[in-house]
């Protein structure tokens, strides 16, 4: 099965990261996209995220909102791993699974690769990347212009993604979930439907 490979934090779930991925998926012709949520131990201490759900709770929403998408699947490996897995190896790990993997990235991590990843040649050249192209960033253009980039360009396809989802974020979820007693109808736009405004989780 041909597989996109979305990892991240999930921190909560948005509706862009749901929206998104499909559309990046009927866009790249893939069968499925696979949720890596990552520790949240290293959302807290690498990314320096200012709140994180747990690692249960970032994957029970995914699998509440993966429970009526046959496109949708959910893994546990990251957050059930000693410790956070470098991509490269979690992307071995599902081809083992037997898929056949690209990783799905958005063009703010595609301008990182060089700096903050490892294994990118493997990657690139054993999987591939569909990377998401947001605002108005010419990521076609970026990549060509890149010293870095430009020699891979024949392993990454790019996808536009649509305009309507581009001020949804985790960050603004989280500060609205932070505001709770003014927020919830505001996050019940935000986040999936099948999460209700995170409503379960208010009373943490």
């Amino acid at each position: 099965m041909n597989a996109l490979v979305f990892g991240g934090a999930f921190n909560p779930p948005s509706r862009a990261h749901i929206d998104l991925a499909y559309y990046a998926m009927q866009q790249s012709h893939a069968d499925c996209v696979i949720f890596v949520p990552s520790k949240m131990s290293y959302i807290k201490k690498e990314q320096g995220k200012d709140y994180a759900f747990s690692d249960e709770e970032r994957y029970s929403m995914l699998n509440t909102i993966a429970e009526n998408k046959e496109w949708m699947i959910v893994s546990d490996y990251e957050i059930h791993s000693e410790t956070q897995p470098r991509t490269y190896i979690t992307l071995q790990y599902l081809r083992e699974q037997g898929y056949s993997c690209r990783l799905l990235i958005g063009f703010d991590k595609l301008i990182e690769l060089e700096t903050n990843w490892r294994h990118i040649p493997e990657i690139m050249h054993e999987f591939g990347i569909v990377a998401m192209n947001r605002y108005e960033d010419d990521c076609s253009a970026y990549i060509r212009n890149d010293p870095f980039l430009s020699q891979y360009e024949k392993n990454i396809e790019v996808v536009q993604t649509l305009a309507i989802y581009h001020s949804v974020s985790s960050t603004a979820i989280r500060k609205k979930y932070m505001e709770v007693i003014n927020s919830f109808e505001e996050l019940k736009k935000m986040v999936p439907d099948e999460l209700n405004g995170l409503y379960e989780y208010l009373d943490r």
